[in-house]
């Protein structure tokens, strides 16, 4: 498997298995990310999980509104968790027994959501100073699908900027499951550096192409930044 990199303004966006990416990166100042814990397996419809060898894969499917309480490889998110030291995981309650104790909850109140969909969903969070937080403004938009979905979880934009106002000096946010870049998006819009894993590369075009549009956005105030590809190496020696 290779590495691929794109660099768009402040961002790092690299194609990869975030199990491998993780142990280069230096440690970042916050880590907000929704693992894929939640995709149900209907009608042989493929899910994420370890293949043979124990690689982690994101595999894209047709969404049918089915859900379940899978969850990523136990060593995915204990490299989450080292990765910095304040965390925003949501779907944080399917893996509680491998995320440290002491955590806080963060919850979106998905206020007129479809009966597809599940009530709300909780985050789990070491940000200091939250006991418990709820969300509740953008349900609605996200049933008429007017957010842009491009990922079958994809959270809303204004979510992942909530997000962001618990953690307002990490001045770099990394998203090891970035899927169609939301989290990336939310950061260039609060002016902060991201980096973002993504393994699938349907979605990892689709989040460069997202957070390429944010920055071109006019009321930013950011100049257009250069998109620079880093050539593709190896992840590990021998791969």
């Amino acid at each position: 498997m290779t590495l691929r990199e794109e660099i768009i303004g402040d961002c790092r966006l690299i194609l990869g298995d975030c199990r491998e990416v993780l142990p280069t990166l230096g440690k970042v100042d916050a880590v907000v990310t929704d693992p894929p814990y939640g995709i149900g397996a209907a009608n042989g419809a493929a899910v994420g999980g370890t293949d043979a060898s124990g690689r982690y894969k994101r595999r894209p499917r047709k969404y049918d509104g089915t859900w379940d309480d899978a969850r990523p490889d136990d060593r995915v998110l204990t490299a989450i968790v080292n990765a910095a030291d304040r965390h925003i995981v949501w779907g944080g309650q399917y893996f509680a027994d491998v995320l440290p104790a002491g955590g806080r909850w963060l919850f979106w109140d998905k206020l007129n959501s479809m009966p597809s969909y599940s009530d709300g969903e909780m985050a789990w969070t070491t940000v200091s100073g939250v006991s418990v937080k709820k969300f509740t403004q953008c349900a609605s938009g996200l049933a008429a699908n007017r957010d842009g979905r491009e990922h079958p979880t994809q959270k809303p934009l204004a979510l992942m900027k909530w997000c962001l106002e618990f953690l307002p000096d990490a001045e770099t946010v990394l998203d090891p499951f970035m899927g169609s870049g939301t989290t990336g998006v939310a950061c260039v819009k609060l002016g902060r550096k991201f980096i973002g894993i993504e393994i699938d590369e349907s979605y990892f075009a689709i989040a460069c192409r997202r957070i390429e549009q944010a920055y071109s956005q006019p009321d930013l105030f950011i100049d257009r930044p250069k998109r620079d590809t880093v050539a593709e190496t190896p992840l590990l020696p021998g791969m």
